[in-house]
């Protein structure tokens, strides 16, 4: 499933150090402002327990955990919809890239100077807004000449389309986002072939130093109150303190660490699954012997779809899933327990298929 996680931010905010702490790629992290040309893609495994809980039941050869694509795109700054440095590739990376999580620099730091001379963070965000608003601007004015175009000759539906995309040059005209244009469902289907930028779901990550890692600062209170209201996550990491942590091989030495920081649990673990639910996406298992393995579907696809990403055969020659519950699998401690409860569901290719479920497909090809 190629789904794509973005991390944007201006330039010296600390994102590759978080896509390092996270990604099975690793990329040069650097103090010098716009000195990458290219953006980094890794894939981060995404950390769910239920797998080793799933173990506890069924021993098993190997875990396999589910995984997303993530980008690091270099840092932006003002003039990148014009093409500034090589803007203009960053923010075709950008537009590929199905939900993106905002790093904002919530730090001091003398040994790594901020690219305006100071650290504000609202201010950052508004940078980048601004330069993914004028590029959506730019796109919603070429589709609407076209649909005039259409008009003229007497396309029906041009009138209709033209009047939805009015809304959203506006709104861009007075720097909102095309995620908060109001704009009902049905009628977003006038944008969707443009991959708007600012259209893609966000979450924020206030990156801090270690001593703000649990309580955050003056400078995160400065994002929350400006994103107030914003249908959005935020997060406080510490992404120096991150890099420590996931530098240390042993787990016992991890665990340590992370009492020492007051920390239950690394930061970046929290922002993997919020990556994950910010893309819609589920997981569903298959158990036995062999491997225990997750799986990523999206949210509300069908039993025939979903056997599909395991292998082409399954959906292809689908008959059937059987499917138990995670929360009856593991407070019963078997599948036969499973089936002597009348829990054990037999489902067909109209079921959709639930965050937890354990699925063995039946097919025939």
């Amino acid at each position: 499933m190629a789904l794509q996680c973005g991390i944007i931010g201006i330039t010296n905010v600390g994102k590759t150090t978080l896509f390092n702490c996270i990604s099975n790629t690793k990329a040069e992290a650097t103090a010098f402002a716009f000195s990458t040309s290219k953006s980094n893609v890794g894939m981060i495994n995404v950390p769910d327990p239920r797998l080793k809980e799933l173990e506890k039941h069924q021993p098993t050869e190997k875990i396999i955990p589910t995984s997303v694509e993530i980008v690091d795109i270099p840092g932006l700054t003002k003039g990148a919809n014009k093409g500034e440095g090589v803007g203009n590739k960053f923010l075709a990376d950008i537009r590929n890239t199905d939900a993106l999580i905002h790093v904002v620099r919530c730090f001091d730091d003398e040994n790594l100077p901020h690219v305006d001379g100071s650290v504000n963070p609202v201010r950052d965000i508004e940078t980048i807004d601004l330069e993914l608003q004028v590029k959506d601007l730019e796109s919603v004015e070429k589709k609407i000449q076209r649909l005039q175009k259409l008009l003229k000759i007497g396309e029906k539906d041009a009138k209709k389309g033209i009047d939805v995309l009015n809304i959203y040059q506006e709104h861009f005209e007075n720097f909102q986002n095309a995620r908060t244009a109001d704009v009902s469902e049905d009628d977003r289907k006038y944008i969707a072939d443009l991959s708007l930028l600012t259209a893609k779901p966000v979450l924020y990550v206030c990156n801090v130093d270690e001593a703000s890692a649990i309580n955050g600062n003056a400078y995160v209170e400065q994002v929350k109150k400006h994103l107030e209201g914003q249908d959005t996550e935020i997060l406080t990491i510490a992404g120096a303190l991150e890099a420590d942590i996931a530098g240390l091989e042993d787990e016992n030495d991890r665990l340590e660490f992370l009492k020492d920081a007051g920390l239950n649990e690394p930061g970046v673990d929290k922002l993997i699954r919020s990556a994950y639910s910010l893309l819609n996406l589920e997981t569903f298992f298959t158990v036995g012997p062999k491997e225990i393995r997750a799986w990523t579907i999206r949210k509300g696809t069908h039993a025939p779809q979903a056997s599909g990403v395991i292998h082409s055969d399954l959906e292809r020659g689908f008959i059937r899933a059987e499917v138990m519950k995670y929360n009856d699998f593991i407070s019963l401690g078997s599948e036969h327990a499973v089936k002597e409860a009348g829990k054990f569901k037999v489902e067909g290719k109209n079921y959709l298929v639930e965050d937890g479920d354990i699925l063995h497909i039946r097919f025939n090809v």
